[in-house]
């Protein structure tokens, strides 16, 4: 079988011929969005009666899928690809390629367009739709599978959570003609791009927000030119006025801010309620530095998209730039959240054997593929929670972290205690409202309380003690998006706990439930987090005192009542908030991160003083980089990645990450040392977008544009200067 194998391409072979377009085939009904990347399944025969025949597939992307013609190209190159195994003086087994079957998915129709490629015979192009009955693929159809495999190939490349085995990347666009081509067909199909989905983060794909239009953003914007992305746009904004905020932002990145403020201020005319335009806005003027006024817009999008996370998320932002970090907190806790979806993938199937040769001799100077001690780690590293979260909570743990990075820790327990109900105000009240119970009734009057508004914002209000049958207003049922107030009763269809008794001379009373959900909850988690502490203790190391003063954070509704210091304090929620399970675990997340951290660096110090040499293995030093850049600590984080390099490990993520952080700091030197290594890594990934090799009098400055994003394509010129134009922080390299 070794002799079926391709020189340069990766391969998985099956264990039943076939098996793999089965499986894609049962398949299709669970693409949600794009669909995964193409498959490329072929059968290699020696031509001898009694040698079965060797079924093989791999993934590829970047392949040129506007006709069957350029799909039965790609499958006639693989012939030239076997290897070459003849003697001196004998002939080898003469393994070649007898058919070939493309499969492309496209996410606008949702159907499979698959090629089936005899050699020597014909080509033969259908559908396959969802329910895997056949159809004739028609011009519309080549058109929607075209620009699909393209926005695969752009918003696929450089997905870090996106890994498949055998998977090639390739240049989607090689010439400028190219091109054009994407631009005619993102043109044609523009107004049809809600269909493919959009970011996790994003609830409801809209004509601006989807995966076709963050291609495009990312494809031109990560290469900083906007006028190819404007040009296009400008086009459109006749036919649909909310593409103006993808128009504005074009011209923002082209430095015509004039430009992009007269376009959204007539925008704002014809689409109000457009969250994206006002966003648009808010980003202009935080680079600007006038965040009152940014403060405003936010605002104005939750209202227009309350549902959406990412009008909340930006609430956030600004409230943590304007200093407000208990209306921060507030907002984050409001924000709503998505169950996550990933990128669609086909099933796993088991492998005969897998082929993934060598990528010639640019990987020399890489590292060998092999396990070493260098990959090893403490348990304790391995299980920190904060690298497993995705979209909306990865989202909104960021925002945490840059809370905890602006005010520290204590700080931000105080202000959670100030702003969510604790466990111990809940016994407090519970204790409270049953002495209500046998007291007489006070008589009405007006009080003056604070109410927390839906976007963060706090206020003073004067309300009248109206009894039950006297109040003409209920609350809300969402007890984390408005206050519980004690003069207003709670209901709630999700079985709240909080329960208006209105027996005791017409007053209404609060009622804690003692079988409510969220003290089932609380249980539940209190035991989990002893299990946790049974199971699974951190050991600490010698550094471990540093912690001491690391409160750890007790869950809303957890408190413990030798916390509590407010036993004589008036028993209200007027001016708090039920905590969200979720943002209380994120607290958890936070918590174990800042832990591990805390320990790390007492331990630094500690061998610093001892002037000994502090040792972790590369993988441990990769961990330590991730949980600095998680929690703020940028320097810290940079000193840990080069730390990790100086281990013979293979890892392409340090470099990532380096690549990022020297091009933040504008140090064009390192930058190039860095993209080199990542360039060799990607090709070595079968990513072979990521290399274009040439010379000219700039040195290494022609490999930054040829590696950047694929996006210049004529061979640059040995007296050219176009690298005074390279703006290293919008530097990206595909991987």
């Amino acid at each position: 079988m070794a002799d079926a194998a391709f020189k340069d391409v990766p391969e998985i072979f099956e264990v039943e011929l076939g098996e793999s377009l089965t499986a894609r085939t049962e398949c299709l009904s669970t693409f949600r969005e794009l669909g995964p990347p193409d498959l490329v399944h072929v059968v290699k025969s020696t031509g001898r009666s009694g040698q079965r025949d060797i079924g093989s597939y791999h993934y590829v992307s970047g392949v040129d899928a506007s006709s069957s013609a350029s799909l039965a190209a790609y499958i006639n190159s693989l012939t030239y690809a076997l290897e070459d195994d003849s003697g001196w003086f004998s002939k080898g087994t003469g393994w070649k390629v007898r058919n070939g079957c493309y499969c492309c998915f496209n996410a606008f129709s949702r159907v499979d367009v698959r090629v089936d490629v005899k050699i020597p015979g014909g080509v033969n192009a259908y559908v396959i739709d969802l329910r895997g009955e056949r159809h004739e693929a028609s011009p519309e159809i080549w058109l929607e599978t075209y620009l699909s495999a393209l926005l695969r190939a752009i918003l696929y490349s450089d997905d870090p959570n996106y890994w498949l085995d055998a998977y090639r990347k390739l240049d989607p666009i090689t010439a400028p003609e190219g091109e054009l081509r994407f631009l005619k067909a993102a043109e044609a199909l523009f107004m049809k791009g809600w269909q493919v989905g959009s970011d996790p983060e994003i609830q409801v794909a809209t004509v601006v927000s989807n995966h076709l239009t963050n291609a495009i953003m990312k494809y031109f914007g990560d290469s900083g030119r906007y006028q190819h992305a404007a040009n296009l746009f400008e086009k459109l904004v006749g036919r649909e006025p909310e593409v103006s905020s993808l128009l504005a932002k074009s011209y923002i990145g082209m430095n015509e801010e004039v430009k992009a403020v007269q376009i959204m201020a007539a925008a704002m005319k014809q689409t109000p309620q457009s969250y994206t335009l006002l966003h648009v806005q808010c980003d202009f003027l935080r680079s600007k530095g006038n965040f009152e006024w940014a403060l405003k817009l936010a605002r104005q999008a939750v209202n227009c998209a309350p549902s959406e996370f990412v009008t909340w998320e930006k609430l956030t932002d600004i409230y943590i730039d304007l200093g407000e970090y208990e209306s921060a907190l507030l907002t984050l806790n409001s924000c709503p959240m998505f169950t996550y979806n990933g990128r669609d993938a086909h099933r796993n199937l088991p492998a005969s054997r897998i082929h993934l040769p060598p990528k010639g001799p640019i990987v020399d100077i890489l590292p060998e593929r092999t396990k070493t001690e260098e990959d090893e780690a403490d348990p304790a590293l391995v299980r920190l929670p904060a690298p497993g979260l995705r979209g909306t909570w990865a989202r909104a743990y960021a925002l945490l972290t840059r809370l905890v990075s602006k005010i520290g820790w204590d700080e931000l327990l105080k202000t959670r205690s100030a702003v969510f109900v604790m466990e111990e105000e809940y016994r407090m009240q519970k204790q409270h409202s049953d002495i209500r119970v046998a007291s007489p009734s006070s008589p009405n009057g007006t009080t003056s309380e604070t109410v927390i508004h839906e976007d963060g914002s706090v206020s003073k209000s004067a309300s009248k003690g109206d009894t039950l049958g006297e109040s003409s207003t209920l609350a809300d049922d969402n007890a984390s998006t408005r206050g519980v107030r004690s003069t207003t009763p709670a209901h709630s269809n999700r079985n709240s706990e909080v329960e208006v008794d209105n027996s005791t001379n017409g007053l209404p009373t609060i009622r804690i439930s003692t079988e409510s959900n969220r003290e089932r909850a609380v249980k539940s988690q209190v035991e989990d987090d002893e299990k946790a502490e049974v199971n699974g203790k951190l050991e600490e190391p010698a550094g471990a005192a540093a912690i001491d003063g690391l409160e750890k954070p007790v869950q809303a509704g957890v408190q413990d009542a030798e916390t509590s210091q407010s036993s004589q304090e008036a028993f209200s929620f007027s001016n708090k908030r039920l905590c969200e399970r979720w943002l209380d675990n994120l607290f958890m997340v936070l918590y174990e991160d800042l832990r591990v951290w805390t320990i790390f660096r007492a331990e630094v110090a500690h061998f610093k003083t001892q002037h000994v040499a502090y040792r972790k293995t590369g993988m441990e030093w990769e961990i330590l980089g991730d949980l600095g850049i998680r929690l703020q600590h940028k320097e810290e984080a940079k000193e840990a990645y080069q730390r990790c390099l100086d281990s013979n490990r293979y890892s392409l993520k340090p470099w990532m990450k380096l690549l990022d952080v020297y091009a933040e700091e504008g140090d064009i030197q390192r930058t190039l040392q860095v993209a080199i290594r990542v360039a060799a890594y990607s090709f070595s990934e079968y990513a072979e977008q990521a290399v274009r090799f040439f010379t000219c009098s700039d040195g290494l400055c022609s490999v930054l544009i040829y590696v950047d994003a694929s996006t210049h394509h004529k061979s640059p010129d040995a007296s050219s200067s176009s690298v005074r134009y390279m703006d290293t922080r919008r530097f990206r390299i595909p991987c």
